[in-house]
């Protein structure tokens, strides 16, 4: 009987280990004043993302600070693991970030695009993620979605 309880303890132990390593923590620094990006940070919620907001009156000093160029910028900007997710990037490449792990700074959904997580409208198209590289390299789409 010791041995099956030890067995059931231990397969508890295991699934909760498991279930523990599937929570991915996201800081999101937006504008005090931007809704859209709380609506983000539901989203990244709601696909199993611990969300932290940092309410920051200057996003162009995070965005620089982040190594995010002018022409990536999108609303808000999340750091997930060592990577930078930059605007309403939908969960799906995130996910394929953080499982590849390449060597890049992060992804962007450059602008504000509708339709895109946490914002409305329609989606109208494909939205072309990119890669945030170094500053003397171009972006590379990353997926399209």
């Amino acid at each position: 009987m010791k041995s099956v309880c030890k067995f059931a303890a231990l397969i508890v132990l295991m699934s909760s280990n498991a279930a523990a390593e599937e929570i991915v923590n996201a800081t999101l620094y937006k504008n005090p004043s931007c809704a859209c990006c709380d609506a983000y940070a539901d989203y990244l919620r709601s696909n199993g993302f611990k969300v932290s907001v940092i309410e920051h009156p200057n996003m162009s000093q995070i965005k620089q600070k982040y190594g995010v160029r002018k022409n990536l910028e999108g609303c808000h900007t999340t750091v997930i693991g060592d990577y930078i997710v930059e605007g309403h990037v939908p969960v799906a490449p995130i996910k394929r970030l953080l499982s590849e792990r390449p060597a890049t700074k992060g992804i962007s959904l450059p602008g504000m695009p509708e339709g895109s997580p946490g914002m409305s409208g329609t989606k109208e198209g494909p939205f072309e993620i990119l890669s945030i590289t170094g500053d003397d390299q171009p972006a590379a789409i990353y997926s399209k979605e």
